[in-house]
Parts: C-alpha cells; structure tokens; sequence
C-alpha cells in the first residue's frame, strides 16, 4: 500500500504573478471586456430603435440623452469598441488559417488592433460630423 504521506513534486501551473504583462496578453483581455462592452451598447441601440418607433416625444428624448456630453462619450466609447472587437475578429481569423503566430507577427497584429482601432474611431466621428 502507497504511503499517502508522500508528497509528490509537480509543477505549478504559471498564473498572473508569474507571467510578464505582454501587449498580445492585454490586447486579449481588451477584446473579452469590448465584446461584453458591445452587448451593453446593443442595449443603447435597441432603446434608440425603440423610442424611434414609439413615437416623437420619445425618440427626442432619447436624441437629448445620446446628444449630451455623456452620451456622445458613450457613443464614442461604444464605436471605439465594435471597431477594436472587429479588428481583433480579423486577428482571430487570420490565426484561424494558421498563419501570424510568430513573435514579431504578433505584435504586430496587437499594434495594428489597437492602433486602427483609434484611428478608425476618430476618423469615423470626424465624417459623421463633417456629414452632418
């Protein structure tokens, strides 16, 4: 019979305090936190669909709490989220074909996520405003 008072030595899984931050790692946990961001904007959106459809007194209503500095922040925020999700969805699709794993190939792909997803951001506010 196998003494149980044996302790046997196995390695520790490496865990947050183990691993240095890396920009792929903070890039991965930033496309979890805008696909839950995206799910609470999609909130907004419906609402917005909603009073559209409910009448004038209620879609202006709901015009002035999306036009006031807060909303146009949330709106803002809102954008740079689904544009930051998708360019990481095409990250994702481009590793699906097996290609990009390598170091550089990688950080590159974090750079340009989170870079396009800035400058699509402000470019797409400043046609919309231009526009209107």
């Amino acid at each position: 019979m196998a003494d149980s008072r044996l302790r046997i030595e196995r390695p520790l899984s490496p865990h947050i305090q183990i691993y240095k931050p890396m920009l792929t790692m903070t890039m991965s946990i930033v496309h979890r936190i805008t696909g839950a961001a995206l799910y609470f904007g999609t909130l907004i959106l419906a609402a917005w669909l909603i009073a559209a459809a409910s009448g004038q007194a209620s879609f202006a209503t709901m015009q002035a709490v999306l036009g006031s500095f807060l909303g146009r922040l949330v709106l803002f925020g809102y954008t740079w989220a689904l544009l930051h999700h998708m360019l990481g969805g095409i990250r994702h699709l481009v590793w699906d074909t097996g290609r990009g794993f390598g170091a550089v190939e990688r950080e590159l792909f974090a750079k340009l996520t989170l870079g396009g997803s800035i400058i699509l951001t402000v470019l797409l506010w400043i046609v919309a405003y231009a526009v209107r």
